[in-house]
């Protein structure tokens, strides 16, 4: 094997988003007491008039235009009477000693209608995230984890390939090279504990171990913010974020 080759190899091998085949390692979660454990809730509010979302360039896709009757608009800020959808919320440190195991049954990340559905999806460590095709046309995954990219072309409709991340990252950004407006976020977490907030800008962490955490919330737009809360056992904490549009 020449030197190039090995090089090659050995870059690949660095890379993260590597074959959903890979062998996982073993791995001996830490026992939680449920009889103890707490809960953390909250909401994410968006003070202010939200930006107005702009129309994405489809008109020069006739592939992706004959899909809508009218131009769909970027969904980078939704706000619903000041409650933000698609904001990430996960705890960031207090869980370092403990290991989890993580789910068998995949993530699903959409190609439809010439947009990533759910925008902003979140995974375990080791966990299987399938990129699905649900349109006639063909779709590619251009990926940005840290660790080194991967892209990948899904060939029409009901075609998929699936991807699993070895480290945590938040958030690893993934477009599509040939719709360049096809834009979505996936965190990857070493836990359990994380979530989207849907329309209401809710958020909701159960079966957590008592101790001290940090939560951080992160937006597309609006960046991140990082808040300390202490569980108690078997207690509930309440704990909201506050972006604002200047």
């Amino acid at each position: 094997m020449s030197r190039a080759a090995l090089l090659l190899l050995l870059l690949l091998a660095a890379c993260d988003g590597g074959s959903a085949s890979d062998p996982d390692p073993v791995v001996t979660p830490t026992p939680i007491d449920a009889a103890t454990a707490g809960t953390v809730r909250g909401k994410v509010v968006l003070k202010g008039t939200p930006p107005a979302n702009p129309k994405l360039p489809i008109g020069g896709n006739p592939e992706c235009n004959a899909l809508h009757s009218d131009k769909p608009v970027n969904e980078a800020v939704l706000s619903n009477g000041g409650r933000l959808q698609n904001v990430f919320v996960y705890v960031k440190s207090g869980l370092e000693k403990n290991a989890f195991a993580w789910p068998k049954e995949p993530v699903k990340i959409v190609n439809r209608k010439c947009v990533y559905v759910p925008r902003v999806a979140g995974a375990q460590v080791h966990q299987p995230v399938r990129f699905e095709n649900d349109d006639p046309t063909d779709h590619n995954i251009h990926g940005f984890p840290a660790a080194g990219p991967f892209n990948f072309t899904l060939r029409g409709k009901d075609t998929w390939d699936e991807r699993k991340f070895r480290t945590p990252e938040v958030m690893i950004r993934v477009k599509c090279d040939l719709h360049p407006w096809m834009i979505g976020y996936l965190g990857v977490i070493p836990h359990p504990f994380f979530a989207v907030t849907g329309a209401d800008g809710s958020y909701e962490f159960k079966g957590l171990p008592p101790g001290e955490y940090e939560i951080e919330a992160w937006h597309e737009k609006f960046g991140s913010q990082v808040q300390s809360v202490k569980i108690d056992a078997k207690g509930t904490a309440t704990l909201s974020f506050t972006f604002k549009e200047k």
